[in-house]
């Protein structure tokens, strides 16, 4: 055997450091491996960078809405300080030596590389061979997903990574895929003058948020100038002599100077080298128990977007603690998803928990849904442009609590806090309407829906 220690953590990203960062500062010996940079996509390609785009972009339509509201204004969107931003934070052009001090600071060893498990406690990097003699922590996270598209993998595409490494703009964008990458940036990109179409093959913007939330978005979108074709399905892709075209599925035809492929992530657990522990190495998702640990293994542990508990920063960061505790033979709490929120930072924000009123409809639950246009409600009207927005609840009619809630609008993801909790605590609808709610905020929404019961 090459080396030896405690632990074996393969992928360095926001859930695996922390997990190997904590055990080193717990006193095991950790080996920390990852191929790429540590701390994940999020602060290099992901959640980080992308707001940074966002922010700009919005403050840009921000502007845009002076006129009629609070005078004149003259606007020379420029790329240029975006850019130097973003790589200014990414640690001088995507460089990760800050973070790999940070972990081996903490005690733990760094090797950079690309890991397979060769069997239970045993981990190869470039034909060096690493034995656990505890545990080994999966946490690779997940890379963009190439859909199946007769000619797409022989064109210059961008996946997220590209998108936001640019120095320059392109005259026009064609974006595959309308989820929360596909959404944001191509706003960002239509706000700093580029020509955006949307593509989706799904009915509607976001198509895994309530349906009110894709047509809020897609009047949004409509507003912004980007062209947007949903319920499409793309047949083809090819070079053509004006740039990239996409063939759909009723013949119309879209061309643009650049690609956007935004249509899901995939993970890799054949690569992993799952079949060596008797896994199924075709399995999309590491299965994970309460407590982490990878189910049918021991000594195997899985967290982050492998996982497949909903592929965000915020659910790593809190899988982490769990699988340490229970790595450290003192297992806490197991993990509960009920009331985990994710938001889309498009203009306006959508911000959604728990269950939608389709999937608890189809879970054969009885609910109530009710719903409040932010327009409508005082914080809403006194905003002016660019308010618009909804806050809808799916309420358990049994119990008389929050299973599921959308916040749409401006700081939807900020108002999304409360319904959070108050879904993550089962608080009764009686004592949601029986609160005080601060008069003009945009909480007040949800107030206004509560009064629709």
């Amino acid at each position: 055997m090459g080396e030896r220690a405690d632990v074996i953590t393969i992928g360095m990203g926001i859930g695996g450091e922390a997990v190997a960062g904590s055990l080193a500062e717990g006193g095991l010996d950790v080996i920390g491996i990852d191929a790429n940079l540590v701390g994940g996509e999020c602060p290099y390609w992901g959640c980080i960078p992308s707001k940074m785009m966002i922010r700009a972009a919005n403050l840009l339509a921000e502007a845009r809405r002076i006129p009629g509201t609070a005078g004149a204004v003259t606007l020379k969107p420029d790329w240029a300080p975006v850019a130097a931003r973003i790589r200014e934070q990414a640690t001088d052009n995507w460089n990760d030596q800050v973070a790999v001090d940070r972990f081996e600071g903490k005690g733990g060893r760094f090797v950079r590389g690309r890991a397979r498990i060769e069997g239970p406690g045993v981990v190869t990097v470039d034909g060096t061979a690493y034995e656990a003699d505890r545990a080994i922590v999966v946490a690779v996270g997940t890379d963009p997903a190439l859909p199946p598209i007769p000619g797409l993998a022989d064109v210059d595409h961008w996946t997220n990574r590209e998108a936001i490494q640019i120095d320059e703009l392109p005259r026009s964008l064609i974006v595959l895929g309308a989820g929360a990458i596909g959404t944001e940036l191509a706003q960002v990109f239509a706000r700093f003058g580029v020509e955006v179409t949307v593509i989706e093959a799904l009915d509607r913007l976001v198509p895994l948020e309530e349906p009110e939330a894709g047509q809020v978005l897609a009047e949004a979108f409509a507003a912004d100038g980007i062209k947007v074709h949903v319920g499409a399905r793309a047949t083809a892709v090819h070079d053509g002599a004006n740039g990239i075209s996409v063939t759909l599925d009723d013949g119309a035809i879209v061309t643009a100077e650049r690609l956007l492929v935004a249509t899901g992530r995939r993970t890799d657990l054949a690569g992993l080298g799952w079949a060596n522990l008797g896994l199924d190495p075709d399995a999309r998702f590491a299965a994970v128990d309460d407590h982490m640990r990878v189910i049918g293994t021991e000594g195997l542990w899985a967290v982050g977007d492998i996982t497949g508990h909903g592929l965000f920063t915020h659910v790593a960061a809190y899988q982490a603690p769990i699988a340490t505790a229970a790595i450290q033979n003192s297992p806490g709490e197991g993990a509960d998803y009920r009331a985990l929120p994710r938001v889309t930072f498009t203009d306006p924000e959508v911000g959604s928990v728990g269950l939608t009123e389709a999937a608890a409809r189809d879970a054969g639950r009885p609910v109530t849904a009710v719903s409040q246009l932010v327009p409508h409600s005082a914080r809403g009207w006194l905003h002016g442009p660019g308010n618009e927005g909804l806050v809808k609840l799916v309420i358990d009619d049994d119990r008389q609590v929050l299973v599921g809630a959308t916040s749409v609008g401006p700081h939807g993801g900020e108002v999304l806090g409360m319904l959070t909790l108050a879904v993550h605590a089962e608080v009764p609808v009686a004592t949601l309407r029986s609160m005080i709610y601060a008069y003009p905020t945009f909480h007040r929404a949800v107030e206004d829906a509560l009064n629709q019961l």
